[in-house]
This record gives C-alpha cells, structure tokens and sequence, in this order.
C-alpha cells in the first residue's frame, strides 16, 4: 500500500517513486516483481505518465530493471542499508531575545533607511541596457567609484583619483584584501589599544605579528610606535575607537614625518567621522599626506545601511601594482545593482542630503540620551565618550557591581554593550548606542536603565 497524498505540494510521480523506493528497500527481495503500470494508475487513480515516470526514475537508479513482457523486477536489495531514507531538511528560525530595548553601539533606526528613493533608484538602473551576462569589474563599478572620490574629495580632504578606489564588501573585506596584497612587504602590524579588536583578528589571521600601541589624550602614542619597530599602523585618528579621541594636526602631521622617514604605511580606518555632533567633521589624515603613506578606509554603513556591505579604500599609488597583479583584481566584491543604484543616489544628490538628515535626526538622539543620563544618573556616571558615532559611552563613578548590572538588565529585557566585547585591551565602558532607538522611545528606556543601575550601587 502507497500512501499518495492529492493534496500535497509535491509532485505525484514524486510522492509514488519515494513510496516505491521505500518498500523496495525494506520489504521486497531481489526479483520481486512490482505492479504493472495498468495497475498502479487503477489502484491510486493516477495517470499512466505519472507511474511510467515514477518507475523509469527507479530503473534509472537501479531499484528495478524493465524487461519486455515481464514488467519491472527488483534488482538486488541485500546490501542496502534499511534506515537509507533521505534525511528530512529540518527548518530552523533564527532565536532572538525578546528585547525592550537595544542599546547597540552601530545599529540605525530601519526607518532611516531612504526605501522609497532606494527602490525607485533600483527599478531605474534595472533595465535592458543593463548588460547582466557580462564580467564585472572587479575593482568596482567606474561610476560609483567617480562618484566616492567626487565625495571624499569635497567633504573628508581624501587626495585621490577613480582609479585608486577598490569597492570592497564591508570593513573585514576591505582589511582582508589589503593584508593578503601587502603580505611581502610588511609581516608586523601596530594598532591602538585599545583599539579595534577585529582589525587585530583579521591581520593575525593572515600571519602579522601584532604590536598594542597605548594612547593618550591625543590618539596614538608616537614614541610608543616608535619603539615597537613596526612599520604598518592601522589606527582611527579622526574618531578613536573606542575612546573617542580625536587626534591633533600637529600628532598627524609628526605621524606623516614618521612613515616618510621609515617608508611606513599608515592605514586610517575613517568609519563614522561623518557624525560630529559638537564640531565640524575632522579632516582625513590622508589629505594631509603628500607622499602615499596611507590607505584610507570607508564605508557606507553608519550613515546609509549596514546592511548592503558596501565599503571602500583608496589605496596609494605605489600599492595598486600590487593589487593589480593580484588574483583578487578581477574579482567584483559587490553585486552590480547594488553598486549602480548608490551610483545613481550619490550622482542625483540624495546622499549628501541622506548625511544632513541622519545627522540631524542622530545629533537630536544622541543630545536628547546626554540629557536624560545625566539628569537620571547624576554624580553616579561620568561620559568617557560622546559628541560623535552612534552611541555614549558611560562608566560608573562609584563601587559599582557589574555582574548585577548584566543581570538585571537581561531580566528587564534590555541588551547591554561593553567596550571590552569589541575592542581589545582593558579599557572597560558601557556603549549606550542611541542609534537604533527611535527619539521617542529614548527617554523610557534611560528611565528603565536607570532604574537597575541605581540598585548596583554599592
């Protein structure tokens, strides 16, 4: 007996060929000879084409073979193993916690998102001029890469051309592609510390010996670097992370002496310096430099979405040999339409007034969560970062228990960030990120933190 069922999404030759299959395996011995196709099609009342199909896959895999006259006759079962069922996919949903409110340090509000604009962008760049059986180009497409150094150029003082721009898929892409390229001429790399922990991961994962370099209140310590005999740096001068640091022009510019000096590379990671809320945007340590001593990296992700993972770097003259002869050259880290459509956002204008908006909309976040902290909390806190990025980070001013702090949040639903999850070294700090809160809903989640922070007081 078959068990067909009429009604299911899958097809019916389908269902009687497993049902088949089944039996074959774990009932039948070799020369057993199967129903007629007549038969079957009167039993289950299924169409001849519907059994003669189900029957002809069987023989195509060698459960039965068809002799004329004869009909089909079980080959031999003997070494089949009876549990050879086929394995059933099991669907699995992603678990996420039930969260009041997340305060994480990168997210944007999905309504920031420009949808509308985005998905017109997207209907008109998808048309039959695009030529969707072509290679792309794997440094990226020329008119968004026009369009970011049209950008850079204006608004953060980067010194480049079209063709020193590699369009890259995120921030990890953009390190990992530099350290396979450079992997012959630098084998030690320096970074701050604390510093950014998955820029020491990727780099270590490509072999680098790794130097932690301290701060202080300028950035990055020179004669620290100086001693640790390293001569590639990766550091993020215009917005520290995570302290907030930002360094002065005269630290650059002893910086940039130092790289000519040493035939350093600097490689300045610029990832959120658009968000200054309290002074103007600091410019680039690259447009400082005269001598092709630094990579410069960006991204889209703060300010548009990190979700479409498009990133870039402006690589030095003298390194673009090297990326050209590398097998990575030819390959596109971004999807075609992806990188068309922000092409299109970047060349009608939509992204400088995207920028003045979001920064708008987070200077509002970002003034509004001061406010409330230190009105809620008082002499209990002190800021050790703000005015800038996407989130406040706080530290107790009195004997304070941590562990608590962890518990009762995760008991009132509200998720948490330390510094210590995402940078390395010991600088410890608690990342209250407004970014991903709507303005409304900032002053009942302060008033809820508050709440479990005043009981882990000591």
């Amino acid at each position: 007996m078959y068990i067909i069922d009429q009604e299911s999404k899958t097809p019916l030759h389908v269902q009687l060929y497993n049902e088949i299959k089944k039996k074959i395996i774990n009932k039948h011995a070799t020369g057993d000879k199967l129903h007629s196709i007549r038969k079957v099609s009167s039993m289950y009342n299924l169409s001849r084409n519907t059994v003669e199909s189900a029957y002809s896959q069987l023989v195509a895999e060698g459960y039965v073979e068809s002799y004329p006259k004869s009909g089909y006759i079980v080959t031999d079962t003997t070494r089949m193993n009876g549990d050879i069922n086929q394995i059933p996919i099991i669907t699995q949903t992603q678990k996420s916690e039930d969260y009041l409110y997340d305060f994480f340090p990168s997210r944007l509000d999905r309504d920031s998102f420009p949808l509308k604009i985005w998905k017109r962008l997207f209907t008109k760049v998808i048309n039959d001029t695009t030529d969707f059986g072509a290679f792309l180009c794997g440094q990226g497409e020329l008119g968004l890469r026009t369009e970011i150094a049209k950008y850079i150029t204006q608004f953060r003082d980067v010194k480049c051309q079209p063709d020193q721009i590699v369009i890259t898929n995120g921030f990890a892409d953009s390190m990992g592609l530099l350290a396979k390229i450079i992997k012959n001429d630098y084998n030690t790399l320096a970074i701050e510390d604390p510093g950014y922990r998955l820029a020491l991961k990727i780099f270590d994962s490509f072999g680098y010996k790794i130097k932690k370099v301290g701060l202080d209140k300028n950035g990055l310590r020179l004669d620290l670097l100086k001693k640790s005999q390293a001569k590639l740096v990766y550091l993020t001068p215009s917005h520290q992370y995570p302290t907030g640091v930002t360094m002065p022009i005269s630290n650059r510019l002893s910086l940039l002496e130092w790289a000519k000096e040493e035939n350093a590379l600097l490689i300045e990671d610029d990832y959120h310096s658009e968000l200054k809320y309290a002074t103007r945007p600091i410019p680039s340590l690259q447009g400082l430099n005269n001598d092709d001593r630094v990579v410069f990296l960006g991204t889209f992700s703060k300010l548009l979405s990190p979700s479409i993972r498009i990133s870039y770097m402006v690589l030095p003259n003298h390194l673009l040999p090297l990326y050209q002869e590398s097998f990575d050259y030819k390959i596109p880290r971004v999807s075609l339409m992806m990188q068309k459509t922000l092409e299109h956002f970047m060349s009608e204008g939509h992204w400088e007034r995207h920028i003045r908006k979001t920064r708008t909309l987070h200077r509002k976040k970002h003034n509004l969560m001061k406010k409330l902290l230190m009105e809620k909390l008082q002499d209990t806190m002190k800021i050790e970062s703000e005015g800038g990025g996407l989130a406040i980070f706080i530290n107790p001013t009195v004997e304070f228990d941590w562990d608590l702090l962890k518990e009762l949040a995760q008991k009132n639903r509200i998720k948490l960030y330390f510094a210590t999850q995402r940078a390395l070294g010991e600088w410890e700090a608690i990342q209250m990120g407004f970014g991903g809160l709507k303005e409304g809903e900032i002053e009942d989640a302060i008033e809820l933190f508050s709440k479990i922070w005043k009981q882990c007081i000591l």
